[in-house]
């Protein structure tokens, strides 16, 4: 179950970096006077290429689910850090660019350092779901962050911090969908779909994805990729992890194994930094 587990969230990366990309392809063929405008989904909904890019969205949530359904919170939801690099890879081709030496060696950065994180830490075991009495901390503490980062963002001026703020907003924000969309898929894949409509899980699971993709929207837009993307990505897997732990009770190796562990974060954070500030292609698939 767990090779499944990574194989799906794998999958799940992939389709969403697919989605992204052609998204973007699409989005570079609308006039740019159409923009925060009705007609701009109009433009968009006319291109093959977006509709693809709509399919690959919604392929990433199903694979997700699968992933979670399958595995722990603490081992699925940080696979998603190859979002990232799969975006570079997919968009060379589509988008028709190259990545330089250096960015290569940054994504294999990436990988290792997911690698041997995951080996270190080797999450295992969890609940299928969560008591109420676990959820009501994890949805407070988890909404407390959020409303202070989106407090704290408010009070700056667009530039590096406010888009820090808001994507360290945005990864708490995907990290708790992902917590309430395990629950809501295990009650489908248990009880079936009139219980999972029933679930509160259910809809807040859709509650807060929508207001992860207001918190990125922003993000993007109130500054530079540089300083969102590394709090959105890592922040979104050690959030998960502490939600894995702490609301489904899965357990990962301390101890000594904390190294490794620390090691690995330091080589993704680096990989992630580098490939946000010095990548054109980043910036040019964020918009």
């Amino acid at each position: 179950m767990v090779v499944l587990s990574v194989l799906f969230a794998l999958l799940g990366a992939a389709s969403n970096a697919t989605g992204t990309v052609l998204q973007r392809k699409a989005a570079l063929a609308v006039p740019p006077e159409d923009a925060l405008r009705p007609r701009l989904l109009v433009d968009m909904v006319r291109q093959p290429v977006w509709l693809l890019g709509i399919c690959g969205v919604i392929g990433a949530a199903l694979f997700q689910a699968l992933a979670l359904v399958t595995g722990p919170l603490a081992l699925a939801q940080p696979v998603f850090i190859l979002e990232l690099p799969f975006a570079l890879l997919i968009a060379m081709p589509v988008l028709r660019r190259k990545l330089p030496p250096s960015g290569w060696i940054a994504v294999g950065g990436m990988v290792v350092g997911l690698a041997v994180a995951l080996a270190s830490a080797a999450p295992s075991g969890g609940a299928k779901q969560a008591a109420m009495a676990r959820w009501i901390p994890a949805v407070v503490v988890c909404g407390g962050i959020v409303a202070t980062a989106v407090f704290l963002a408010l009070h700056r001026r667009s530039g590096a911090p406010r888009a820090a703020l808001l994507g360290t907003a945005a990864a708490v924000a995907n990290a708790l969908t992902a917590a309430l969309m395990k629950s809501a898929a295990n009650t489908f894949s248990e009880h079936g779909g009139s219980a999972f409509l029933t679930a509160w899980q259910t809809y807040g699971f859709a509650v807060c994805g929508i207001s992860a993709v207001f918190l990125l929207e922003n993000a993007l837009q109130a500054g530079p990729i540089a300083a969102s993307q590394p709090a959105l990505t890592l922040g979104d897997a050690l959030i998960s992890v502490c939600l894995g732990v702490g609301l489904y009770g899965e357990h990962i190796r301390t101890g000594w194994w904390v190294l490794p562990e620390l090691a690995a974060l330091a080589l993704i954070t680096l990989s992630t930094v580098y490939l946000s500030r010095a990548i054109p292609l980043i910036r040019e698939i964020a918009g």
